[in-house]
């Protein structure tokens, strides 16, 4: 039987790899999926995620500008308000995120197989 050998990918190379380094981590998907669904303002999005800290929050917030996925808008009003909406690079992750959305309402309520 002929073996068949899987060249390996460098992590530079990879797409699902830049796809991660832009959203991958616990925070970031539901930050994104929430702001679309229109919490785009701190205060309702640190409500909305249970177990997030405002230091965090505001660290992926950061995050996800700086890598050109969201938007910051401050608005000059007393007290300021800041909402943050997407990029067009950001809303190309769409339909990721609804995949991911999809994938979790199928399979929430099964509990997965163990292999042995």
């Amino acid at each position: 039987m002929k073996k068949t050998i899987t060249p390996k990918v460098q992590h530079a190379d990879c797409p699902v790899t830049f796809c991660m380094q832009h959203i991958g981590g616990k925070w970031k998907p539901i930050l994104i999926h929430l702001i679309r669904k229109g919490a785009n303002r701190f205060g309702i999005l640190e409500r909305g995620i249970e177990g997030i800290t405002k230091q965090m929050l505001t660290k992926q917030l950061r995050e996800l500008e700086a890598d050109g996925i969201l938007t910051r808008t401050i608005f000059p009003e007393i007290p300021p308000r800041v909402e943050y909406g997407f990029t067009d690079f950001g809303r190309g992750l769409f339909p990721v995120i609804d995949a991911m959305s999809a994938w979790g309402l199928t399979n929430m309520s099964e509990k997965p197989k163990v292999a042995g």
